[in-house]
Formats: C-alpha cells, structure tokens, sequence
C-alpha cells in the first residue's frame, strides 16, 4: 500500500497530464477485440493516450515503469447504467422522504463522492441515464470532471429521464399537490409534447436521452410489464434524438413496450426483464443493445435478508422480476442477441458495479465475453469506440490492473488495485 503522502502526490498529479512517458508491465494484458490475454502485457502511455502496446513494447530512456507483477491490465471498465445522484438505503419511504429535504447542491455533492468512489472501482466511463428530479446533476458533474474540479469517470450524461404521467419516470406515491413538483423534469404525453421534451434536455447538455417506455420494479403506482408509451411517442421521442445526434437508452421491462422501442429505432434496450422472443428476435435483427440489470436480484434478496422495507407493491414486483430476468438473460445469449454492461448502481452502493460480471459469468457467459460487454460492447454502444474500451494505440489511456487472471478468476476484478484514467493515476495500491 502508498503511504499517506504517497497517495496524496498521486491525487495532486492527477490533476495534469503527465508528458514524461510512462510504461505499465504487468504478467499479463486482456486483449477485449480478441477476448484473450497476451503475455506479458506492457502499454506504453504518454499524456492522454496510448503510444504503444504489446509484449514487445519498450521503455524510451527517459520513461518512468510501473511493473504492477502478478496482474492483468485491462481497458477502464464502463457501465452503461448507473444512477449518480441516487444511492437506495433499505427503508424506501425514508430514503424518499430524506432526499426531498436535501438542497441540490448537497446532492450533487454526494453524486461527486460516489463518482469518486466509482472510478476507484475500476470504471472509467459511465452512462448516467438520469432520474425523475434529476436537476441535471449529472450534466453538471460531467463538466466539473472534465475541467477537474471533481475525480470520477468519464460520464455520458442524460439529464432528467423521460416518461408519460403516472410512468415510472413520473413522482408517484405522494398526494396530489403535496409537492410544489408533483411530476417528473421529463414527463410528457404525446408525440408533440415529448418532442419539445428531447429538445430541452439536449438544450441543458444531454448526451444521450433515456426515454421509460414501461413499468417498473421501484415505482408504487404501476405494473412492472405494462406499456406507458405509444409507437407513435416512442417513434417522436426515437425520431428527435437522433436527428439531434443522441442515442436513445429505453428503460424496458415489459416486452409489449420493449418491442414498441425497438421498431422505433431504440439504441439499447434497459432492464429487459420479461422480453419475450419475438422481442430478442427483433434486437437480434436490428443489432439493438440488450442492457440487462440482472444483478439487482442478487442486491435485492441481501436487503430483504437485513430486513429491508419496501410497499406491498414493490415487494411482489421484486418477485416478479428476479427469475423472469435470469431466464430472458439466458434466451438472449442462446439467441445471439449483443449484451452491454449497466448494472443500475445507486439503486444499490456504488463501487460494486463489478459484482455483476460474475454473475454474467454465473447465468452462462465466458469470462472473456463478460468483460467485453463492459468494454468494447458498451464502448461502442456510448459512441466511444474510437476512445475506449481497448488498450490499442491511440486509444484514451484508461488502463486498470486487477490480481491474477480473471479468465480463471472473474471476480479478480472486484479486487482493482490500479486505475488510470486519461494517463493520470487514481489509484495504486501497491508498487
């Protein structure tokens, strides 16, 4: 482990790129084009990028080595699905009560702590996709972490999630007129109306629109499965994003509605949880993104374990979900259907985003493709190819090193000990 004045150099450093060039060594490197390791691993990184790559690279005379020993560097992990501003504590109606007493600026403060806390898990790229009173948190911390102000992951920002009154992305569970904002930043009914709404949440700095075509499991007043969104919303909303360049992320649980957003032109589709074939056999066809959350079964059976609280309604749409979404995971792999990485943290703690890797690993997947979904896959599926989710040369220098093997081992990788993000170092724990 770094001392303590050790480890603030590095947090100090990390706040400039570093010109002098500088070579990670490592037993070994996963390849996510190829899904296979090469030994060893050595990637030569200089400023921001990537110079050199490869079991043959070299030390320039005047460059620094980190020989990490007995590890694998990989590429910087991405999740496609996360919540920032959100962190779920197991009594909902307290946890909901405590939030609306809390001024913005304090949650965006405790979103920073969180990215900070995500980033040192080894992801250094997120998807944020927003929420109900969203405040564009996300779009705000997006910004302090370009220009420096704040640590965390490169994030892909929302704004405010969109939905129809009453939709899970609408404030349920409140009396009518009880709140100054009785209903969601981004709720809209009609294909006009969710038009204008697309346009104002790129407006305020969105990259990328999340739209709530159904239920859900965390919302009191509706059916997890039912549709809150017509083809003609879904084809407005699908429509006007992409004419303004933005992808779309579908919250879908239910699979009327998921296939409603997949013929609109859907990008991705969230959750997924009971979609039928007809369903994985359009997403198969269209080369759309399944972004499964299977891993909030598992978060869900602890809580109740402690005794958590949740109403009546939640609790049976818990049910519902949790073996529906093992056995949809389990069709959408046997079918060939592209599998992306998004784990819903902040529905659980932050920072355990790499726990879901193992259970891709448990439901079926390889080692090598579980990791690609939270690498080239989900790369690709944020419009950042070109940028992330490899160790190639040229690419962003998002390097991590974690213990061991995790082609032997995937949990290896809910043990991150390095993390570089854009050739500055956040953490090392041992030299």
């Amino acid at each position: 482990m770094l001392a303590p004045s050790a480890l603030l150099l590095l947090v100090v450093s990390a706040a400039t790129p570093v010109e002098r060039p500088l070579l990670l060594t490592a037993a070994r490197m996963f390849d996510s084009r190829s899904g296979t390791l090469v030994t060893p691993g050595r990637v030569l990184v200089r400023g921001e990028r990537i110079e050199a790559v490869g079991p043959k690279t070299a030390a320039p005379p005047d460059a620094q080595v980190v020989d990490l020993g007995d590890a694998t560097l990989l590429p910087g992990l991405i999740d496609a699905h996360v919540h920032l501003r959100l962190e779920l504590t197991d009594n909902y109606q307290d946890y909901d009560m405590e939030a609306l007493q809390k001024t913005i600026p304090e949650l965006a403060l405790e979103a920073a702590e969180r990215a900070r806390r995500t980033l040192r898990a080894g992801f250094t790229t997120v998807r944020d996709v927003g929420n109900e009173r969203e405040y564009f948190i996300n779009v705000g911390l997006r910004r302090a972490i370009q220009s420096g102000v704040a640590e965390g992951p490169r994030i892909v920002a929302s704004g405010p999630q969109l939905g129809a009154t009453g939709g899970h992305c609408d404030i349920m569970g409140f009396r009518d007129g009880v709140l100054v904002q009785d209903k969601g930043e981004g709720v809209a009914d009609g294909p006009d109306a969710l038009r204008e709404r697309v346009r104002w949440v790129v407006k305020n700095g969105a990259d990328v629109i999340k739209v709530c075509a159904t239920g859900g499991v965390l919302s009191v007043g509706d059916d997890v499965d039912t549709s809150q969104l017509t083809q003609a919303e879904l084809d407005a909303v699908v429509d006007e994003a992409h004419s303004l360049r933005r992808k779309v992320a579908v919250h879908a649980h239910g699979a009327v509605g998921a296939k409603r957003s997949i013929r609109a032109g859907a990008d991705s589709i969230e959750h997924g949880t009971f979609l039928d074939d007809e369903a994985l056999t359009l997403m198969k066809q269209k080369g759309v993104v399944l972004v499964p959350t299977v891993y909030l079964e598992l978060v869900q059976q602890e809580q109740l374990q402690r005794g958590a609280k949740f109403p009546p309604k939640v609790l049976q749409k818990m049910k519902q979900a949790g073996q529906a979404g093992r056995d949809m995971f389990r069709r959408a792999l046997q079918r060939g259907v592209k599998i992306g990485f998004g784990t819903d943290a902040g529905v659980f703690k932050h920072g355990r985003n790499a726990e879901q890797l193992a259970f891709f690993v448990e439901l079926g997947m390889s080692p090598a493709d579980a990791l690609r979904t939270a690498t080239t896959v989900d790369a690709e599926l944020l419009g950042l190819g070109s940028e992330v989710g490899s160790l190639e040369v040229g690419r962003r220098a998002d390097v991590i090193a974690v213990p061991g093997d995790p082609l032997r081992d995937i949990t290896a990788v809910q043990r991150v000990f390095f993390v570089m993000k854009d050739g500055r170092i956040y953490r090392q724990d041992k030299e």
